[in-house]
């Protein structure tokens, strides 16, 4: 099978392509602009690969694609390209539009036009998976959890972005059969992660004896989920998924962040006791614009049709993320 998955040198795509070369025959064609937050290392032995084929492409560049199916052939196409911070979200919206909105459209532009040229077999075995996430949901009030097909209420640009790239790829479902399938992850986490996001931020800031910053009152809530776990689900549905269904990828482990926080202060402890304690360095700062509450997704149609469990359980997974964190800190200075 030919692989062709945008956003590739990013955190969970990296772990895609790591997965696939490693536990399958696969070829891999990595499609990524490397924009900050994508890094060719994440890739570890799998990106010098004979089966990995890195191309430097942003999804906006029709032509570039187009050109890119042409040659490739993919079977499959996983699409993780997107901009996915909420604050750089907030901060410039346009960067959010441009890729997530304006880059998906050209890519199922272009997916499109190559799909409908397939052979009846080849065309029949296709598949597009669109990767979004549980932000789409909006704020859930406990004790609901948003199902697959709960209505959308995105109260962030980027929240509202990866909406409108849902709707565009359910939209190619629909009007011309694109066999789609959408998938809804929950906070991701684990090693090789961009400082900016919480986990690996708040690690790097501990370590330096800087302050914690947590937003307002630390209550919001989220489910987390390990890389390699969103990873394996990712894998299980461009192979099995059905077309025109949406997919939660969850655990159902909720936790306050703050709870996450002191959890990494408490880590940061035992692995390094001299500098504790580390919670010392957790403060709170202003909210964030339009924070949501509480994401909480119900992940059954995964589990029941397609038979997905997580393997990593977030105690050990955060504290494995910790020690790796530190060491590829160390090794980057």
């Amino acid at each position: 099978m030919r692989l062709l998955v945008t956003g590739g040198a990013g955190f969970i795509g990296s772990a895609v392509i790591r997965q696939t070369i490693a536990e399958t025959d696969h070829v891999v064609v990595n499609v990524d602009a490397l924009t900050y937050a994508g890094d060719l290392r994440r890739l570890g032995s799998a990106g010098a690969s004979p089966r990995h084929h890195f191309v430097h492409l942003d999804i906006c560049d029709g032509l570039g694609l187009h050109a890119v199916l042409d040659a490739h052939r993919p079977d499959a196409v996983m699409h993780l390209a997107a901009e996915s911070h909420v604050d750089r979200s907030i901060a410039a919206p346009a960067a959010f539009i441009q890729t997530n909105v304006v880059g998906t459209s050209v890519l199922l532009d272009q997916v499109l036009g190559y799909w409908q040229a397939l052979a009846p077999v080849a065309r029949d075995r296709f598949r597009f998976l669109h990767v979004s996430t549980d932000e789409v949901y909006g704020s859930i009030d406990p004790p609901a959890r948003a199902n697959d097909d709960c209505s959308y209420q995105p109260n962030s640009p980027y929240a509202a972005s990866k909406a409108a790239s849902d709707h565009l790829a359910r939209a190619w479902h629909r009007t011309w059969g694109l066999p789609v399938v959408t998938s809804h992850g929950s906070n991701t986490y684990g090693p090789h992660q961009h400082v900016e996001k919480l986990i690996p931020r708040m690690i790097a800031r501990a370590a330096a004896g800087q302050p914690m910053p947590v937003y307002g009152s630390g209550e919001n809530v989220r489910e987390w989920l390990h890389v390699e776990d969103h990873a394996r689900a990712l894998r299980l549905l461009v192979d099995r998924g059905v077309p025109g269904r949406s997919y939660n990828v969850g655990t159902g482990d909720e936790r306050a962040n703050i709870d996450v926080v002191r959890q990494i202060a408490a880590v940061l402890d035992e692995l390094r006791p001299a500098a504790a304690p580390h919670a010392r360095f957790i403060t709170s700062v202003a909210d964030r614009l339009g924070h949501d509450r509480r994401y909480a997704m119900d992940a059954d149609r995964i589990r029941t049709e397609l038979g997905w469990t997580p393997n990593v359980a977030f105690n050990e997974g955060l504290r494995e993320t910790v020690r790796l964190t530190l060491a590829q800190q160390a090794e980057a200075r």
